[in-house]
């Protein structure tokens, strides 16, 4: 990866890509997360793509991307510790494909420029528009029962942090925005924050640096600093929350502390021991609590690496709810006190290679590495944590486990009115979805 610094807020990384015949420029805003400006910022991108000086509205921002043989543009937020992050993101065919010579890449780092630096998309009807499709965004998570658990589990353990709040915003954040105290937010954070650019294919980094130097040089950037994020500190009880809704399929989320930074020499070795635990089909979660034991749909454990956290989401009967989080904990246990198979050793050890590897043909999980490589401190490449994971033993696995402490238990349980028919409809689309999703490595 090449890093290309354009001034003292924007940084340019290319990352070559030459298999592909598509280039990717995503461009990061970094943020901090607070209450003040988590539903400003969870708004602003999707107002920004309605329009620029370059492009008037989303009708002309879509002729402009089909003349450019139907490159792409798409906008979200990410949340990665106490760095909430507004992302705009396009795909182009690389120059070199591009008929007649087209500098295709050109063409959208000008449309990239216009969207960041000159909106025009301000109004009241566009920001209102955008306003209830984040609440919408808002009511998609909260139906997502998974993730939903997930949300909530995260809240209940980082109360008082700002960890604890969501992407999205709130509702109430969201009906408080006008279209001028977002306009007024725009102006401030776009001279004011971090600004990552990342572009992943095959295309000359130099040029395209020197035009956004150009094109940004006039514009007075105040100093800033990607936020900085504390990993979790123990807490000396476990917190346990119950909430009642209308599902047929009880959620369970159990967020535990690990007391390892990225930025530890024995991270690689946290990577290996969840894996082991709940990493996916070869796991102990799956193959015990799952198959053996079938006290759930699906169960697996995922490490939060920026707050040093752990979290296991399962979906159990009702009436499971004990025996899988005591079951659960036997296989933490199990894990702590070094009973590891040789078989879930390797098969961990395995696919977190081959997980890496498959980053090198996916552009968006390849930046998507590098970018939080730069959030969390490190800059490993992918072949080095290859090696690194490679070299870690069943005793490594044990040992940095040992430290891993539950923390908080959420659960989300039904209402005893749930119909019967909605109940089958209900428990046959969890089970189609938690098929798809299990067969994922995570």
């Amino acid at each position: 990866m090449k890093s290309i610094n354009i001034n003292s807020n924007i940084n340019l990384y290319y990352i070559p890509m030459t298999k592909l015949k598509t280039t990717t420029i995503d461009v990061y805003i970094h943020r901090d997360l607070n209450e003040e400006e988590s539903s400003l910022n969870a708004l602003l991108p999707y107002v920004l793509k309605r329009g620029c000086r370059l492009c008037s509205d989303s009708e002309a921002i879509s002729k402009y991307l089909e003349n450019l043989y139907g490159a792409g543009v798409g906008v979200g937020v990410l949340k990665r510790g106490d760095d909430h992050i507004l992302h705009v993101a396009f795909e182009t065919i690389s120059d070199k494909y591009a008929p007649n010579g087209e500098k295709l890449c050109d063409s959208v780092i000008e449309l990239m420029l216009s969207i960041m630096f000159e909106s025009t998309s301000f109004s009241d009807e566009i920001v209102e528009q955008e306003k209830k499709n984040a609440k919408d965004r808002i009511m998609a998570m909260m139906n997502d029962k998974r993730q939903y658990a997930v949300e909530r589990c995260i809240e209940t353990m980082f109360e008082g942090e700002n960890y604890a709040i969501s992407k999205l915003g709130t509702q109430e954040g969201i009906d408080k925005i006008t279209a001028d105290n977002l306009k007024k937010h725009y102006e401030n954070i776009i001279t004011s924050s971090v600004i990552d650019i990342y572009i992943c294919g095959d295309a000359d980094a130099n040029a395209l640096a020197e035009k956004i130097k150009k094109y940004t040089g006039k514009i007075a950037f105040k100093n800033a600093d990607i936020p900085k994020t504390e990993i979790y500190v123990p807490k000396n009880e476990v917190k346990n929350v119950t909430d009642k809704m209308d599902v047929v399929q009880g959620k369970l989320c159990m967020g535990f502390s690990t007391g390892i930074k990225p930025t530890d020499s024995d991270y690689p070795a946290l990577m290996v021991a969840n894996s082991i635990f709940g990493g996916g089909a070869h796991s102990k979660l799956f193959n015990n609590v799952r198959e053996k034991l079938s006290l759930c749909y699906y169960a697996s454990g995922s490490l939060d690496k920026n707050k040093g956290a752990l979290f296991v989401n399962a979906g159990i009967e009702f009436k499971n709810f004990q025996k899988a989080y005591d079951e659960i904990l036997v296989q933490l246990e199990n894990v702590k006190n070094g009973e590891i198979s040789q078989l879930e050793y390797e098969s961990s050890i395995n696919a977190i290679i081959n997980s890496l590897e498959s980053y090198k043909d996916d552009q968006d999980m390849l930046q998507s590495f590098y970018l939080g490589q730069k959030i969390v401190g490190t800059d490993y490449d992918i072949d080095t944590l290859k090696e690194k994971i490679s070299k870690i033993t069943m005793e490594d696995a044990a040992r940095v486990f040992k430290n891993v402490k539950l923390e908080t238990v959420y659960f989300l349980t039904g209402k005893e009115d749930c119909s019967t028919e909605k109940m089958i409809k209900q428990v046959r689309n969890c089970i189609t979805q938690h098929i798809l999703q299990d067969s994922e490595y995570i």
